[in-house]
């Protein structure tokens, strides 16, 4: 075997780094007493040199191997005290994943050795483990970097879509496309098949803009799911930052990621992904030890004050990612560029966003973090959305995220489940909510845009499942139905599940009409959960995140004329949105004194035509409501009509007195399956019926 010369290197970039004559490696740990540089043969398996790489300053490790080329195997050695209760988990015996390593040279695998103690003693994690992981551990392969030219050439292909005229599609790589039989059956359940022109046919024609991918780091399966047979289908359990998922490739050949997103930014879509910075896959005390526990555990997690021994768990997950670190912080903050810039990804959505603000004070919306992004010239150009919540202390931070960052909004989705349930007393709120949560944002000189408005996610009931299921049925879990949210404010309307009951069936359909409506012709950003537009059922499993099979995957094989038409009516409530500008709203509207000068308006009228007073607000039972949006386009006026009726009974709205208002025009009506008005034509001040949980959207028609 060759045996390569070595030079000390540089500190910088970390991770492997291809450069003329050789590779440089770069690491950090700030308490490590020595880091080795492992090679190994084209098999993976053997290792033919041992290199102790030179520590330079700011605890950052170095060293450039002449003559190493690209596809070359390695992996670090870490040497130090192993020390539990002082938060060290140093383990010379555990080769480690490089945490900025662009590939690895095989799938994973569980095994006894990955554990850096011992787990026959009876203290486990305090004793050492002295068994050798090297036949186990993927092993990191250096590869080549983008250049500066190649990135900038990247970036001139985004969309840039402007956030009022987001139509975010929240979707699963493999989910999406592994039974579409019109993709290549060798396609299906990857990258290229959901970057495949039926894919992308699909996406046009729904009229989303911005297709937000579950997380594609590069993830493993959690012990005790392989144990059960199941596996981590979500992917919110990361093993690394920087690689892309070897389930959704197609092939070992090309940058199969970046060419998914050229293509669906050819065809003007972007490209936004959940990203899980807040936790890792090593999981707590007693999980593996895999790459930054092995480096430096006491820099990269955050641990108790109590005792060291122990990690703090405001994830849930076992351990918390220790963000406030500025070594850790690059790391995240590399992470972001190489997505960003290497792969061309629009935007990211990340996953309990309390964690990269909060430090030992808590949360804090200026905290270092949110400003190195907002200063960050490729990064500050990206869509940055927060789930601004975790379950740390004071964890829920929904409103208090910077002003370029939109927030997936938790009480938009509760209240208007609610409302449409028929819950008493909502109707306040509710116009809060499809208002744009101005009460949430505004004060502090945010616009409408930072509502991410959401009816389901991937977290919980899909559509079809919410208004079919009263309870969760989350056996298949296996964890005897104790998982999942128990709150959904679901509703059955008489048989709990499936049922050949066709007025439950007609209600059921009504219903995923009006959420989808209320969603799209909401103030606020969209967010669609894939298949809610066709009824896709998960058999009333709220918490799917280790089915990988049926209950996930997208059944293409539309079986009813009601899922067709409800795919129809998607595209028709996405294409009114797109239409008027009032709906997409860049700022709040509200009654101005003077109109002609804000050029916008928003009124409230009762089904009595009236202007809303304030006993009708106060009113608990009143479920039905008229709102009118005013604006100049184009020098015309325009003005849109909603009217919403969440009773079980159907009720007269008599439509408001406008001046000027020859006639109304509707646009859309939820009691027909594919939302297309059976008459368009209403006359000014006339008297409409509205059917039992219907929402009914009116343009005037002005006097010429």
């Amino acid at each position: 075997m060759k045996h390569f010369s070595v030079q000390s290197g540089y500190a910088t970039p970390f991770g492997s780094e291809p450069k003329e004559g050789g590779v440089n490696f770069s690491v950090f740990s700030e308490h490590a007493t020595a880091i080795f540089l492992c090679l190994f043969d084209g098999s993976g398996q053997k290792e033919i040199q041992r290199i102790a790489m030179c520590e330079g300053e700011n605890s950052c490790w170095h060293v450039f191997v002449e003559g190493l080329k690209v596809g070359a195997k390695y992996g670090y050695r870490a040497d130090g005290p192993y020390l539990p209760e002082h938060g060290h988990r140093f383990n010379i015996n555990k080769l480690l994943i490089d945490p900025y390593a662009r590939a690895l040279d095989r799938e994973f695998e569980w095994d006894d050795s990955l554990y850096g103690f011992d787990e026959r003693h009876p203290e486990r994690d305090l004793t050492l483990s002295n068994t050798n992981n090297i036949s186990i551990i993927p092993k990191s392969v250096v590869t080549d970097r983008a250049t500066a030219h190649q990135i900038e050439a990247i970036q001139l292909k985004k969309p840039s879509i402007p956030w009022q005229d987001m139509v975010v599609y929240e979707t699963h790589v493999r989910g999406f496309s592994q039974l579409n039989r019109q993709v290549p059956p060798d396609l299906r359940g990857t990258l290229a098949g959901l970057s495949h022109k039926v894919s992308i046919d699909y996406f046009k024609r729904l009229g989303v803009t911005s297709i937000e991918l579950l997380p594609v780091h590069s993830f493993i399966d959690e012990a005790f799911l392989v144990k059960q047979g199941l596996t981590n289908y979500w992917g919110y359990n990361t093993a690394n930052f920087f690689i892309p998922h070897n389930r959704y490739l197609s092939s070992d050949e090309g940058n199969e990621f970046l060419t998914a997103v050229e293509k669906l930014h050819a065809a003007g879509l972007e490209v936004i992904l959940d990203v899980v910075y807040n936790h890792t896959a090593e999981s707590n005390r007693l999980g593996p030890t895999l790459s930054l526990r092995g480096l430096d555990n006491r820099s990269y997690y955050r641990l108790e004050d109590s005792s060291a021994r122990y990690y703090v768990n405001d994830t849930g997950c076992g351990n918390t990612i220790r963000a406030e670190h500025p070594r850790v912080m690059q790391m995240i903050l590399d992470s972001l560029r190489f997505w960003a810039g290497e792969m061309g990804v629009d935007g990211f959505r990340f996953d309990l966003a309390s964690i990269l603000g909060r430090d030992e004070k808590g949360f804090n919306g200026r905290a270092a973090f949110f400003q190195a992004i907002s200063q960050d010239p490729l990064l500050s150009k990206c869509k940055m959305i927060a789930e601004p919540w975790d379950i740390g202390p004071g964890g829920y931070q929904l409103g208090a995220y910077p002003g370029e960052w939109s927030e997936w909004n938790d009480q938009y989705r509760d209240i208007c489940r609610r409302f449409w349930r028929g819950d008493a007393g909502i109707l306040p709120e509710f116009a809060r909510r499809i208002h744009g949560s101005g009460d949430v944002f505004e004060s502090s000189g945010r616009s409408p845009r930072a509502s991410l408005n959401f009816i389901c996610s991937h977290d919980g009931f899909t559509l079809r499942d919410l208004v079919s299921y009263r309870q969760r049925h989350n056996l298949a879990n296996k964890e005897d139905n104790r998982d999942g949210h128990g709150t959904n404010f679901s509703e059955n309307y008489g048989v709990e599940g499936e049922t050949d009951n066709t007025e439950i069936e007609a209600v059921r359909w009504r219903q995923q009409r009006n959420l989808l409506a209320t969603m799209f012709l909401s103030q606020g950003t969209p967010m669609l959960l894939g298949g809610d537009e066709f009824g896709r059922t998960q058999g009333g499993n709220n918490n799917a995140y280790c089915q990988d099979n049926d209950i996930n995957w997208f059944d293409w094989s539309i079986q009813t004329a009601e899922q067709a038409s409800l795919i129809d009516f998607t595209a028709l409530v996405t294409g009114i949105r797109q239409k008027y500008s009032v709906l997409r709203s860049n700022r709040y509207i509200h009654q101005p004194e003077d109109f002609l000068e804000e050029s916008r308006c928003a009124r409230w009228v009762s089904k009595s035509g009236m202007p809303m007073q304030p006993e009708d607000w106060a009113d608990g039972n009143s479920k039905s409501v008229g709102w009118l949006l005013e604006t100049m386009e184009d020098n015309t006026n325009r003005l849109l009509l909603m009217v919403f009726n969440a009773h079980a009974k159907a009720v007269e709205f008599k439509l408001p007195e406008e001046q000027g208002v020859h006639y109304w025009r509707a646009l859309v009506d939820t009691y027909i399956n594919n939302g297309k008005p059976l008459k368009s034509k209403i006359e000014s001040e006339s008297t409409v019926a509205m059917e039992a949980r219907t929402l009914k959207l009116f343009v005037a028609v002005r006097d010429i």
